[in-house]
């Protein structure tokens, strides 16, 4: 290793933090708060079901009673859709941080979660009644499409890139993309069927979309969990993770991989919800360091809490009308990111 290598190492170790104990904590608390979340979830919506109805339906359910019918084939698989939707895209954002060292960088801001729905849109209008494996596929591909655009804007202009050029070609391929698929939805008349994923909400989650967006999600989460150790040593810079025997060019396309499924696959679900992944890789790196060892399990577990209380928000805040998940995370995501732009897209 160069001595220029080693000096930088020994400077970034200084502002590397690791907090082990708490780390733990939060993955055991955040877990609990997770199955509590889910559990008064379940319980609260239209109809009032107490908690003992919820477990009997859960772990013995008879299809002759209603209470269960409603638990299992409505409420079950919507908010573990929700959980699952707040691990992706929490996990998505936090590697894109890392991987990219841009404090700014979300799924929503970067362009993937509207090129998502973009390929969705060209789905409904020309493909429709297309099976839900294949609008996973397309959303992977829009995501791809989306960060490309992005990226490939960010990297031709002066100077490079840098978390600000990233977050406005970020903005402006995402409002072409937007507009894009608008004017396809008003031309083939499919404005109501788009309207959905536009929102953003998972009220029409099944268990057949669970069924085969689990197995791509739980698998891209372990799959960043393996890589959690090379992005941290990524997020030291390119430099100091080559001279530590790291191949960066293999990690950032296991690491790009994972993230267009992770993104696909929520937006294929809940629509192009943003901040997420913005909001959450930040709150666990302030709380457990900048070891993405621990930054990584602590986003999915507290990103599916943040979803699964947002949707349940969406539920109450104007019954028996829903309000959209994604209009509700704003509320918490615009004034983090003009905090995060006032500090100069530092971290917390």
């Amino acid at each position: 290793m160069s001595a220029s290598v080693e000096q930088s190492l020994e400077v970034k170790k200084r502002g590397l933090t690791s907090r082990p104990v708490i780390g733990t904590l939060i993955l055991i608390g955040g877990m609990i708060g997770l199955i509590i979340a889910i559990g008064i979830s379940v319980s609260i919506g239209a109809a009032e079901i107490d908690v003992k109805t919820v477990w009997s339906a859960v772990f013995q359910y008879d299809s002759a009673l209603v209470p269960h019918q409603i638990i299992q084939e409505t409420r079950l698989p919507r908010v573990l859709g929700a959980a699952l939707v707040g691990a992706s895209l929490a996990v998505s954002g936090s590697i894109m941080q890392g991987m990219t060292r841009n404090p700014l960088a979300d799924p929503g801001l970067l362009g993937l979660n509207a090129g998502a729905a973009f390929m969705l849109a060209i789905c409904f209008a020309f493909f429709p009644g297309l099976p839900y494996m294949y609008l996973i596929l397309f959303a992977f591909l829009g995501a791809a499409l989306g960060a490309g655009i992005v990226f490939g804007i960010g990297s031709i202009a002066k100077g490079g890139l840098t978390p600000m050029r990233l977050v406005l070609a970020g903005a402006a391929v995402t409002a072409l993309l937007v507009a894009l698929s608008e004017g396809i939805a008003i031309y083939h008349r499919i404005a109501q069927d788009l309207a959905f994923w536009n929102a953003g909400g998972v009220s029409g989650t099944k268990w057949e979309n669970l069924q085969i967006m689990a197995p791509w999600v739980l698998l891209a989460i372990l799959g960043a969990i393996v890589l959690s150790k090379s992005i941290t040593l990524l997020s030291l810079g390119d430099e100091v993770a080559v001279g530590l025997g790291q191949q960066t060019g293999k990690i950032k396309l296991f690491g790009t991989i994972i993230i267009l499924i992770l993104a696909g696959a929520a937006v294929s679900v809940v629509g192009a919800v943003g901040f997420v992944g913005l909001i959450i890789p930040h709150i666990t790196r302030f709380i457990v360091g900048h070891d993405y060892r621990w930054i990584i399990p602590g986003s999915a577990v507290l990103g599916g809490v943040l979803v699964v209380l947002a949707d349940l928000a969406a539920r109450m805040v104007n019954p028996p009308q829903e309000t959209p998940i994604g209009a509700l995370i704003a509320i918490i995501g615009v004034p983090f990111f003009l905090y995060l732009t006032r500090k100069g897209g530092k971290e917390l």
